[in-house]
């Protein structure tokens, strides 16, 4: 059994057990969050798919950690001018392990 949920504008494929990093979330480690914003269940051959949501279908996980992932570099440079300049971001990202998915 998987689910296609959508947090922070992004899609995610995702099943019981699994281990993902989405888009920052405001919740501390350790807490059990619900995902209502499911695209698709599928279970065996049976699927279900939402216009656009499922509805009553509900994503359970437990917020793992709070990080942010590595330094992309953002370098801006003209040539024969004397100008460079070198940035950097670090994005913020929430770790969510997958308890279950339910099919309301």
């Amino acid at each position: 059994m998987y689910a296609v949920i959508k947090s922070g504008g992004k899609q995610y494929k995702v099943s019981a057990g699994d281990t993902i990093n989405v888009e920052r979330l405001p919740a501390n480690a350790g807490d059990n969050i619900a995902i209502s914003e499911v695209l698709l269940v599928a279970d065996g051959d049976k699927v279900t798919i939402g216009t656009p949501l499922v509805p009553g279908a509900t994503v359970s996980a437990e917020v793992m950690a709070q990080g942010r992932g590595p330094k992309v570099k953002i370098i801006k440079f003209r040539r024969r001018k004397h100008y460079q300049k070198e940035t950097g971001h670090r994005q913020a990202f929430t770790k969510l392990a997958i308890k279950s998915i339910n099919l309301g």
